[in-house]
């Protein structure tokens, strides 16, 4: 049997802001955006040659999903993007204005920084230690 995770639901505020965000400022690609219903979308995003895991951009419906917006997890990092260059990264979204809020640190296992995403939910840019 083989299975992997396809997509992870983030709960956004408005669906054009946050694929602004994601292609712009992260550099992701929109890979669907098809209308539902009137109020509805599925909108998924990537990073640029990803196989991976995809993110649904879920906006929120009604007080309780809404005020899961940006602390999805209660301020813990949740969401880790790899990359094979981290100072090709950071200083590529220090330039387009992603916050950071934890500044680079080198680990036995990589280099990591942490930043938040519009909303404040917080991701992990990693480049791993090659062992």
């Amino acid at each position: 049997m083989k299975q992997s995770i396809a997509h992870l639901a983030l709960v956004v505020a408005d669906y054009d802001d946050a694929i602004s965000f994601y292609t712009e400022k992260l550099g992701f690609e929109l890979v669907e955006d098809t209308p539902l219903s009137e109020t509805k979308r599925w909108v998924l995003v990537t990073p640029k040659n990803s196989d991976g895991c995809q993110l649904l951009l879920a906006k929120g419906v009604g007080e309780e999903q809404c005020s899961r917006i940006g602390n999805q997890t209660g301020g813990r990092v949740f969401l880790f993007l790899r990359t094979d260059d981290f100072w090709r990264d950071y200083n590529n979204y220090l330039s387009k204005g992603v916050k950071f809020v934890r500044e680079p640190v080198n680990e036995d296992y990589g280099t990591v920084a942490v930043f938040a995403d519009l909303y404040g939910n917080l991701w992990d840019l990693i480049e791993f230690s090659k062992k």
